[in-house]
């Protein structure tokens, strides 16, 4: 029932509002659905993040007294036609937690369960013409200890309220099951199995699928059979065919959209249609910066078209379901889904999990109620393959119960449970941030190793099943880090069958500060008691709608098209394409290659996989395409090989990047500057040639006053300077798991061992704060060369900078030899330079990685090529401000002053081949690493340039695993070389 509703003021009774001569003039009025603490600028309360602790005492099932409570009336109009209805039903799909509804003065009931969907019977209390409606909403209840989700707590009737005018002979409901047997890709035979709920004077009722030519009539319940059909085409995520059907009596007709699969698990392989099922998929909170939870159907259309585009496949509603139009559209689109109820009770584990409803039978109802609810809304969704009993609740016969109850109604799905760790009612292994050596335990026969929880034979018994990761690759902030190992995992063991990353979105709500800046909140923004931050902003996609670097790197290597490009032989590319949709052939795909000279097209075509195949690609199948002879150019011979749509589709234009691949053909030559001779003077006894330092150098584009660099290509510049400190990532400051630096990262089920943050140990080791001073500096008729030394306060270890400035036939080459002293024992952010420009820099364009940033342990999405990018794009906008923009393997640098280009930088590999990265951004690390929100950083009077010789990976330590050790940074001698030319 959209529509206005009052909030009652301080001092009415309930009594007293519920009669229909109450007078609510003076009440302000409010759009319904909507949750009213993101109405009236903090009037009416604000909003509380939690992720696990309850903001209220934890004494169940009692709360405060103190409650907030929100009364809505409104008047609805009925004509008399509605006497003739057989029943009047009024229905709530959302509404926290708890509330009570009057209709016409007359109290009808109360409701809880906040994500789940209640009726009422207010038969022959409505009548035509004016009735009033009466709701009484509290924040706080019994129930909201099994609602502790991870998200925002927002009050109030935040779905749709309708009233439903039921006919006499009509149909209370109608489950219409299917099934199919076939081929996964093609036609085959599909079995409607129909379940109709209805008074016997709703019979003759019949079921029809006009695309199927289906025209069946049952004169009686008893006579209501199954309907087999052929030359079914199967539904999939892929191929998500769906066909109209209605079931009708001669008073109702109802319309459905029925899609044929068959789901089962066959020992450990979970199967649709015959097939092994990988989910590529997401959790999925339901969230918006303004509206909260509060469903914007284009806004979630809009949402699963961007998971689409990055190649996710399914979706968790984490933890509760959806509103039900999110059901449509996964049918319609195609996601594997997996519908969780609204359960949580996540809060008590911080009291030992002591008085838990989960395993309290005073609870059991309530528990069952929640399923019941869940499964019979849902029921008729063919995306919906598995059942979830909800979320970090512990385990108890409660859920046990939910579990049989579910088994019993919906023999067709699975039920999952991550906390049912030893399996004892669940039908999938599910576990949640295992790390990638445990992943692998559990995906191989190792009876050597116990399970999470388990004994021995507990053990086997979860090893005999499917396996999913319900959540992993937490994405908050920058990352995460480690996508591709696990898909390897997948990708290697049959068993396991993918997972949903944590999570889809981050929950950022839209605020401003007091002078009118607009940024997006998070925990402790509203003036919470307790909150958990900004552990909410902890998505692959930011409040704003941008995709981050971890959703572009998730999105190449879970591709179910899969390139690789490789020398044959006879040294000739060819193309290796596997196709590992679960359903679909390529036909809809273009395999596009093209060869590049130094980041220049010189060559272009389109691959004929058909073919050289005969036929198109069939899911699952791999084939190898040769590609030709490739023209090598003077430098760098790149081939990329690209799978595209060929056509556009509902969710991408035609040309849209499935995923890349790139072959390097660039002959092997070594290319290192080697250190150059220079004129020795003897220093003073401070260090110093000052007798030999003239007070103004010219070396090319570069000006040295008194040895220091003052400018470079006519603007004042300042640097380098020795950059070890990088703004932390959330993972960086995270203790989800412990290090990998301190022990044999295998042990311990691949957990680490306890150890403070990354973020913690560098400040302590001063890496924020560090001082340097000239220690020598050394002319040159060509050049001049300084050595620095940088340590912080409190700290007895170093690290020595050499710098050598060359000038040779006209060209400017800076060589820096990094070198720490003794007694660093710490991973390390970065090992870098950082040179100070004005703050008309504001662009870039290079030779490199790109086009988007990449760090060690997120390198797939970054491709080999020219790109450009001005200064706002070169950094990531997280909620927090943090590490971001560093692009990796840098060939080349041009640097743009408003519009034009000024400084030309060219990067050198060292004597390994190693490449260095850069970094452009209005901020110093330190600026960054300070701030809690973006409106914090300081307006910017530069522009900073870090050239690093190494970075730190970024894990996924928020609330997972560190950083794999090969991706880690210890401290290490490293050299920067680079020349610099002055740009026309």
């Amino acid at each position: 029932m959209p529509g206005a509703a009052g909030v009652l003021p301080e001092g009415e009774s309930e009594s007293a509002v519920a009669t229909e001569d109450f007078d609510d003039s003076a009440w302000d009025t409010l759009a319904v659905p909507s949750h009213w603490v993101l109405q009236g600028d903090g009037k009416y309360g604000l909003p509380i993040y939690t992720n696990v602790q309850y903001p209220f005492p934890v004494e169940p099932p009692f709360v405060p007294d103190d409650n907030p409570t929100g009364d809505y009336r409104r008047t609805f109009e009925l004509d008399e036609s509605w006497d003739e209805a057989a029943a009047v039903l009024l229905r709530f799909d959302g509404v926290e937690s708890h509330y009570r509804v009057w209709v016409n003065g007359v109290e009808i009931g109360a409701g809880v369960g906040s994500r789940l969907a209640q009726e009422f019977d207010v038969t022959g209390v409505v009548r035509p013409g004016s009735n009033l409606i009466v709701v009484r909403v509290s924040q706080w209840s019994a129930a909201s200890y099994l609602e502790d989700q991870d998200q925002w707590w927002l009050p109030g009737i935040f779905r749709d309220v309708t009233l439903q005018a039921r006919p006499v002979g009509g149909i209370d409901d109608v489950w219409l099951r299917t099934s199919y047997a076939g081929d996964a890709s093609s036609d085959g035979t599909g079995v409607v199995t129909p379940e109709i709920t209805a008074p016997g004077d709703a019979y003759p009722v019949t079921l029809r699928i006009p695309g199927l030519d289906v025209d069946v009539t049952w004169q009686t319940a008893d006579a209501v059979a199954s309907v087999s059909i052929g030359n079914v085409k199967p539904w999939s995520a892929e191929r998500p065919t769906l066909y109209n059907a209605t079931v009708s009596s001669a008073t109702e007709t109802i319309s459905l959209r029925l899609g044929f699969r068959t789901v089962e698990i066959i020992g450990d392989q979970f199967l649709v249609n015959g097939r092994r099922l990988v989910f590529h998929g997401m959790n999925r909170h339901e969230t918006h910066p303004d509206r909260g939870r509060v469903f914007d159907e284009e806004f979630a259309r809009d949402d699963l078209l961007m998971m689409k585009r990055f190649n996710v496949n399914a979706i968790r509603t984490s933890h509760y379901p959806p509103h039900p139009r999110l059901l449509d559209l996964a049918d319609e689109l195609g996601f594997w889904v997996v519908l969780e109820c609204d359960l949580e009770t996540h809060g008590f584990e911080a009291h030992g999990w002591v008085d838990n409803p989960s395993d309290d039978p005073s609870w059991r109802e309530a528990y069952l109620d929640r399923m019941e609810r869940t499964v019979e809304r849902d029921k008729n969704h063919p995306s919906i393959v598995m059942w979830s009993l909800g979320n970090e609740s512990e385990t108890g016969q409660n859920l046990a119960a939910m579990a049989a109850w579910t088994h019993a109604r919906d023999a067709s799905r699975p039920v999952h449970y991550e906390g049912d760790y030893t399996g004892e009612y669940s039908d999938v292994y599910s576990r949640m941030y295992s790390s990638v050596p445990e992943t692998e335990t559990i995906g191989r026969d190792d009876a050597t190793n116990l399970l999470l929880g388990c004994s021995a034979t507990e053990s086997a018994r979860q090893r005999s099943k499917p396996f999913v990761l319900c959540e992993y690759v937490h994405a908050m902030g920058n990352g995460p880090g480690a996508i591709d190992q696990y898909e390897d995992l997948v990708d290697r063991y049959p068993r396991l069958h993918g997972g949903f990353v944590w999570e889809w979105r981050d929950h950022g709500i839209r605020t401003r500060t007091p002078d009118g800046t607009e940024y997006f909140g998070y925990g402790g923004d509203f003036g919470e008691v307790v909150h958990d931050g900004n552990f909410v902003m902890d998505g692959m996609v930011l409040s704003d709608s941008t995709p981050t670097p971890g959703l572009f790197e998730y999105a190449q290597v879970v591709a179910p098209i899969r390139l690789h490009v490789v020398l044959n032989a006879d040294d000739q590319p060819v193309a290796v394409i596997s196709n590992l949709r679960h359903t679909a052939d390529v036909t809809d795909v273009a395999f596009r290659w093209t060869v590049e000279h130094d980041g220049t097209a010189v060559a272009a075509g389109e691959l004929d996989v058909a073919g050289a195949t005969g036929a198109a690609l069939a899911a699952g199948e791999t084939v190898t395409v040769a590609l030709g002879s490739v023209e090598l150019g003077d430098g760098e011979t790149w081939l990329t090989l690209e799978a595209v749509q060929r056509d556009a589709t509902e969710w991408a234009d035609a040309g849209h990047r499935i995923s890349a691949a790139q072959l390097d053909l660039t002959p092997r030559t070594p290319a290192a500057i080697g250190p150059r001779p220079v004129a020795t003077v003897s220093p003073d006894a401070n260090g110093f040639d000052v007798g030999h330092i003239p007070a103004t150098l010219s070396l090319g584009p570069a000006v040295f006053e008194h040895g220091r660099l003052t400018q470079l290509a006519g603007l004042p510049v300042s640097g380098p300077r020795l950059e070890l400190w990088r703004a932390p990532t959330d993972n960086d400051e995270g203790e989800g798991r412990g290090s990998y630096d301190l022990a044999d990262p295998t042990r311990h089920n691949g957990n680490g061992v306890p150890a403070p943050s990354s973020a913690a140990m560098w400040r302590a080791a001063g890496l924020d704060r560090l001082t340097g001073r000239v220690e020598q500096v050394i002319a040159a008729a060509d050049g001049i060369r300084l050595r620095k030394r940088y340590a912080a306060a409190e700290q007895k270890h170093s690290v020595v900078v050499d710098e050598d400035w060359r000038l040779v036939d006209g060209e400017l080459t800076l060589r820096a030899e990094i070198v720490p002293s003794a007694g660093w024992n710490i991973i390390l952010p970065r090992i870098g330079l950082r040179f100070d420009l004005p703050p008309e820099v504001n662009a870039a364009s290079w030779f490199g990685t790109g086009p988007h940033e990449s760090y060690p342990d997120s390198t797939h999405a970054a491709l080999v090529g020219r790109f450009s990018a001005t200064l706002d794009d070169l950094t990531v906008r997280y909620a927090m401000p943090q590490e971001s923009g560093h692009r990796r393997n840098l060939r080349s640098l041009r640097l743009a002053r408003n519009g034009t280009d000024w400084l030309g930088i060219d990067a050198v590999p060292d004597s390994r081949g190693r490449r260095i990265g850069f970094t452009l951004s209005p901020h110093t690390a330190q600026q960054v690493g300070t701030a809690k929100h973006r409106y914090e950083l300081p307006e910017p009077d530069r522009t900073y340039l870090y050239l690093d010789a190494a970075q730190h990976g970024v894990g996924s330590r928020a609330c997972g695993p560190d950083v794999w050790p090969d991706f880690a940074l210890r401290p290490e001698a490293r050299t920067i070389t680079v020349r610099f030319t002055a740009v026309d």
